[in-house]
């Protein structure tokens, strides 16, 4: 949507509507029914002010259909050139009781003050789902709801500023859940926790008073920890001994465990895969028998000390492979004989702990297709896809769904966020410069303030959610506790190195826990 030239009559009478308030929903519509009405906006064509079979109230001069559809030649549009409020509504009754859900293709220029799909009046509480910010590309979105009551409001809200818009269309609303039942990971990376309480960092709940950092998190709803192993850091951190004294403190809160392997002493990802210094000159042959009594004996003492993994990344962010260079993608079966000697070890220990392959390809379709396409060529066995998704670098949220959809589909597997993040503020709490600092890095449409990284997680929780089939497991977020605190920087064989992610922390330069925190809640 690049403009929307308004019809005189509109631009006149829009501000006498100007103030009018959404409060309760009016008295409902003569045009009640058991099932939806002209979901797709087909019905009367371009330029109908009340799309036929759905209702209006507040400024309605700023709620119409127009063409440009998603699936057919119209949708349902909110624009106006002053600031506005409306609501477009279909009111069904009639309805077998029971669970339902709503799915819409959307689509939103941000800057809203609200901009959601509501189902409201249906016995049960009223569930919501914000309208990601989407300017180009059409987002699908799923809101389940019960039924109790034998009717049911769907409706569509805006409370915007002038110039603000949003396109809807192909609503439905089905009995049963079609597969989509919301997420079950609320997760997070605290890998850096023990590190930092080590060097004097301290966490607070929203207001002030002290406190366990994971305890702070699982009040707020997060249900699942990440930690990652290294095999032999320069700073003792991240090892197998902290991993597990780690895991007991998880477990105690009711969360479960992921445990990720890097399968090396320091950073593992996309530009980096360098073998531990105690596998260095390793045979290929010798090198699977290592990450195999690698990943068998951190496994197996979390087992013994009752903290069993439930989840299991075999490498990290491994786009390119792992272990460089017998791992590289450049020989496809030394890799997969590498994935699968930390699969079997994973199996060994507990065969129902998921193994999750991890890739930083969220918003590409064509790579994460190429990686796993050439995986299952080659024997690579696996349970679940996990992708790191970061907006100001992975690419718009349209792409992101397009490549988690079709990951899902495509192999028939449970997907996840493994990695994604959001600043609440671009200056630094310590003397490294941020890895996100400016605005122009921003995702457009969300700021870098405690809401804009609320609205993130919530959007991206959402699109997980909608993930067909049910296979949409969940994110977690990287990383919640990495706060500024001396010592505790990115080298860990430099204790001076600094911290360039503390402005993407859940906890503030306050060590109190930021209002995003509730993006745990997210049902």
């Amino acid at each position: 949507m690049k403009f929307h030239p308004r019809r005189t009559i509109r631009a006149l009478l829009l501000p006498l509507a100007a103030g009018l308030a959404l409060t309760a929903l009016p008295p409902q519509s003569a045009q009640a029914a058991s099932t939806l009405i002209n979901g797709g906006f087909e019905s009367g064509g371009s330029g109908a002010a009340t799309p036929a079979g759905w209702s209006e109230y507040g400024d309605t001069g700023a709620s119409y259909t127009e063409s440009g559809g998603h699936g057919g030649s119209y949708r349902l549009s909110h624009y106006s050139a002053s600031a506005y409020k409306v609501e477009t509504y279909q009111y069904l009754s009639g309805l077998t009781n029971g669970t339902y859900t709503l799915t819409a293709w959307v689509r939103s220029s941000g800057g809203q003050n609200a901009a959601y799909l509501a189902l409201k009046n249906c016995g049960s509480p009223e569930q919501r789902t914000d309208l990601p910010v989407s300017p180009s590309g059409w987002i699908r979105i799923v809101t389940p709801v019960e039924v109790t009551g034998n009717q049911c409001t769907i409706s569509v809200n805006s409370d915007a500023h002038a110039g603000n818009w949003i396109n809807v269309d192909d609503v439905t609303f089905t009995s049963g859940t079609t597969g989509t039942t919301g997420t079950s990971v609320h997760g997070a990376d605290i890998s850096s926790l023990a590190k930092s309480e080590a060097k004097g960092g301290v966490y607070r709940t929203g207001s002030g008073a002290a406190g366990d950092a994971l305890a702070v998190l699982r009040s707020s709803g997060m249900n699942y920890a990440r930690l990652k192993v290294w095999v032999n850091p320069a700073d003792g951190y991240n090892d197998k001994a902290h991993v597990l004294a780690m895991a007991e403190r998880v477990k105690a809160q009711g969360m479960k465990l992921l445990v990720d392997f890097h399968y090396s002493d320091t950073w593992a990802d996309p530009g980096a895969q360098t073998k531990p210094a105690a596998w260095a000159g390793h045979s290929y042959s010798r090198l699977r028998t290592d990450v195999y009594n690698h990943t068998y004996d951190v496994l197996s003492a979390l087992k013994a000390q009752g903290t069993t993994a439930d989840m299991v990344q075999v490498g990290n962010e491994i786009n390119g492979g792992m272990l460089w260079s017998e791992g590289s993608t450049d020989n496809w079966s030394q890799l997969a004989g590498l994935i699968n000697s930390g699969y079997d070890a994973v199996k060994a220990v507990n065969s129902s702990t998921l193994v999750a392959l991890h890739l930083a390809k969220g918003g590409d379709k064509a790579g994460t297709e190429w990686w796993f396409d050439n995986a299952l060529a080659h024997g690579v066995r696996f349970d679940a896809i996990g992708l790191s998704y970061y907006g100001y670098w992975h690419g718009p949220l349209a792409d992101f769904q397009t490549t988690l959809d079709d990951a899902a589909s495509r192999y028939g597997k449970p997907v996840f966020v493994a990695e994604t993040a959001y600043p609440f503020r671009l200056d630094s709490d310590d003397p490294l410069t941020n890895q996100i600092d400016t605005t122009g890095e921003l995702v457009p449409g969300y700021p870098a303030t405690a809401a804009g990284q609320a609205r993130w997680m919530n959007d991206v929780a959402s699109i997980v959610e909608a993930v067909p089939n049910g296979r949409g497991l969940g994110v977690f977020y990287w990383e919640a506790t990495w706060t500024a605190v001396t010592g505790n920087g990115w080298d860990p064989a430099d204790a001076t190195s600094g911290n360039g992610w503390e402005n993407q922390a859940l906890f503030g330069y306050d060590d109190r826990a930021l209002p995003s925190l509730s993006w745990f809640s997210h049902r």
